[in-house]
């Protein structure tokens, strides 16, 4: 099993340590709600480290991408970040990945830990002769730390991260916490206000311990897995392997916003072009319960009338804030319009829930 440059910390901190995508991962330390309620209140501080990093160069790298990825990265200036996916040629997701614009013919993809290899082999069997750029991965010798919370701009300013109060959301820039050379982006899968710092492994371990000292007074907390999968399901944010795969499509999953059908050709474009002109069978929806249970991934989905099956939950939980029941899967396209009825079968009962938008958080503006 992996693990990352800050496992040490983790174990003297107590986290509970699981096996997560092959990584040695902390899943909770004190307490997956307590760690959800400092995120929410507070600031966390999160080793992702495990997700993977692969850099683009080269006066190719822009164009090659172009090919590669759905969203339009003839749209990012230097310092900005955007979210896209890396389809197969039948518009099946193999990745939702976050595109860095690092420099002016560079670029870094963070994948997620469980298609690193995949999307490695995938973009690197995709170069060919002519495409004049240069893929590196870059996992290992990169950490990555996430704080996140409302108190993390401030954290990390305490911190010596300047410039990072000028950032917006999906903007980077390179900063010196701890007089550590970082690269800081305005990115996060919890909703709040947060930051992700790419810093060298060997300097992660110092930066790390730094950040939880200058950051103790205004309550940074480290927090490990349970509770930031808490944190996106509340904001509806896509889990990979839950929520999406490659047996879906963004126009399925909601996340056309992803695909710029205007900038050319690339890999799965004929097919998502005609998923998107006939309609998806399909759409990915939340729920909410209107009585109090817990749905959980692989619960069925039911008409509430016929109670015949439907559909499949993919991501639930009972959301500490809300204090109901909500959850994320796939239903006929009749059924995805919000304020439907449904019902969801939890270990043999039936429970009636709603169609509603996402997200089911409603986040202060920061």
């Amino acid at each position: 099993m992996r693990q990352t440059p800050l496992i040490e910390q983790h174990r003297a901190h107590g986290a509970k340590l699981v096996d997560f995508a092959g990584w040695d991962m902390p899943i909770q330390y004190a307490g997956v709600i307590g760690e959800y309620e400092t995120v929410r209140t507070k600031a966390g501080l999160f080793d992702v480290s495990h997700m993977g990093r692969i850099t683009i160069s080269g006066s190719g790298s822009r164009a090659f991408l172009q090919r590669l990825t759905t969203n339009d990265v003839a749209k990012l200036a230097v310092g900005q970040a955007q979210y896209s996916m890396v389809c197969n040629e039948q518009g099946g997701i193999k990745d939702d990945i976050f595109v860095y614009r690092t420099d002016e013919s560079d670029y870094l993809l963070c994948v997620n830990a469980s298609n690193r290899e995949k999307i490695l082999d995938w973009v690197t069997g995709h170069r060919t002769t002519s495409d004049r750029c240069v893929i590196e991965d870059r996992t290992a010798a990169l950490a990555q730390i996430a704080v996140q919370g409302p108190a993390s701009r401030a954290i990390l300013l305490d911190a010596g991260a300047e410039g990072i109060d000028e950032l917006k959301l999906h903007h980077s820039r390179e900063s010196r916490p701890a007089g550590i050379t970082c690269f800081v982006a305005r990115t996060g899968y919890s909703g709040e206000l947060g930051y992700e710092l790419n810093v060298p492994s060997s300097k992660a371990s110092d930066l790390w311990t730094h950040l939880l000292t200058i950051g103790e007074p205004k309550g940074l907390k480290p927090a490990g897995l349970g509770a930031r999968d808490l944190l996106r399901l509340e904001m509806g944010y896509l889990l990979y392997g839950n929520d999406i795969g490659e047996e879906t499509s963004p126009i399925e999953a909601g996340a056309e916003w992803t695909v710029s059908f205007q900038k050319g050709d690339f890999v799965g474009h004929r097919a998502l072009v005609t998923q998107a002109q006939q309609g998806p069978v399909r759409r990915f929806v939340a729920f909410e319960l209107v009585e109090k249970s817990v749905p959980r991934h692989g619960f069925t989905i039911l008409d509430p009338n016929s109670s015949q099956p439907i559909g499949e939950v993919t991501s639930g939980n009972l959301s500490p804030l809300l204090q109901k029941g909500i959850g994320l899967g796939y239903v006929p396209s009749r059924y995805a319009k919000p304020g439907t009825a449904i019902a969801i079968d939890i270990r043999g009962k039936v429970f009636q829930a709603v169609i509603v938008k996402t997200p089911f958080y409603k986040k202060s503006k920061s």
